[in-house]
């Protein structure tokens, strides 16, 4: 990131950091957490240290003669899948001093796929994800169709011009595929796992026949779902459950898949520029997963879905906490109009709000009491909802 700008995140890592002794920040590979940690810990007292290096990892052989030595400082753990034994040094160490703020951990894979973390250190540490950007974090700097085309990886979205844009992801992709997965202890065949990946970019927004899929990578099901579990886990890739809902109509069980940021989507599709994608048969389903993003980060704790009936009515995205309920419509056009099925859906489900999300100038409600809102608008849900 050429220049830092204000991470959404901050206030919840400065909250997290004063009520637990450790907290890590995950997400995928270069979406921006080192810089925000080392921007973050600049006018603190605190140590960073990037595991990738050796020089750095080394300091850690004897890790409790480097933490007596900064104990008094906030230690800063970047790339901490790489180092996956030090969880247990990290719990006996907690527990013998249970201040908060003493940890800052770094990491791109789930806590599920670092196992050490979450059973190691359960009760000691708060767990943040840091996404890829989205448009309230740089609406000053770009605009959301570029954001759009390129993603929200920090070198792609600022990148000097498109192919500038398409080289680093393509760059990304194969780094990913040839390192990263292999870093983290899985011996799969990098063709097949990039067929995977390019065949879930054409099923983008589609529901999963698990059947079909395997047979076109050519592996058994269960393997099918191990690789989209890492996918999943390495944030590259989100399998939507559909809703449980209590509704008098058949509905549609299987899972819908979605590539999480846009940008890589459109590289694997090999889309390269945003006339191209609007003249694309993904277009619509590539707008509903980059709103489906900026939903779920805008209203965190909240149980992201879908619903759609046998008869074709659906609800692009319902959110629910608790008794309440929320639905969503995606819709890319600047005149949008919503469909029969989801006022059906309304009435079925009686959302406290419901919203279609479109690339609209300015917000409003239509006669039927749903609020029409842009992808920019997406950032005030958490407060309208509270």
């Amino acid at each position: 990131m050429k220049d830092y700008i204000t991470r959404a995140l901050e206030l919840d890592l400065r909250q997290a950091l004063k009520r637990a002794p450790a907290v890590a920040i995950l997400g995928p590979r270069q979406c921006g957490k080192s810089t925000l940690a080392k921007e973050f810990i600049r006018n603190l007292d605190a140590v960073y240290l990037d595991l990738q290096k050796r020089s750095d990892r080394a300091k850690l052989n004897e890790p409790e003669l480097y933490m007596d030595q900064h104990r008094n400082e906030l230690v800063s753990l970047d790339e901490i899948q790489l180092l996956p034994e030090f969880f247990a040094f990290l719990r006996s160490e907690i527990d013998g001093d249970r201040r908060p703020g003493r940890f800052l951990i770094l990491g791109s894979a789930s806590r599920d796929l670092i196992r050490q973390s979450s059973e190691s250190l359960a009760g000691r540490i708060a767990y943040l994800e840091l996404t890829p950007f989205r448009l309230n974090e740089v609406a000053y700097h770009v605009g959301w169709q570029r954001l759009w085309i390129r993603g929200g990886f920090p070198d792609s979205l600022l990148a000097s011009d498109e192919q500038a844009s398409c080289d680093w992801r393509s760059d990304f992709i194969q780094t990913f595929l040839e390192r990263d997965i292999p870093g983290l202890g899985f011996s799969i065949p990098v063709p097949t796992m990039e067929r995977l990946w390019r065949l879930l970019a054409h099923y983008h927004g589609q529901t999963v026949n698990f059947s079909k899929l395997a047979g076109a990578v050519d592996v058994s099901i269960p393997t099918l779902k191990k690789y989209l579990a890492i996918l999943e886990q390495t944030y590259m890739v989100r399998l939507l459950p559909p809703c449980e809902a209590n509704v008098k109509k058949r509905l549609v069980r299987s899972p819908k898949v979605y590539l999480r940021d846009s940008g890589l989507l459109h590289s694997l599709l090999e889309i390269d520029e945003l006339d191209h994608l609007l003249c694309h048969p993904v277009m619509g389903a590539s707008w509903e997963g980059l709103v489906l993003e900026h939903i779920i980060a805008a209203l965190p704790g909240w149980r992201a879905s879908f619903l759609r009936t046998s008869n074709g009515a659906e609800a692009d995205v319902v959110m629910q906490r608790a008794d309440r309920t929320l639905l969503f419509e995606c819709k890319c056009s600047k005149a949008p109009s919503t469909r029969r099925g989801f006022f059906e859906l309304i009435e079925d489900m009686k959302p406290e709000k419901s919203y279609l999300v479109a690339p609209v100038d300015e917000p409003y409600v239509t006669k039927h009491g749903v609020r029409v809102i842009s992808l920019d608008g997406i950032a005030t849900l958490g407060t309208a909802t509270s």
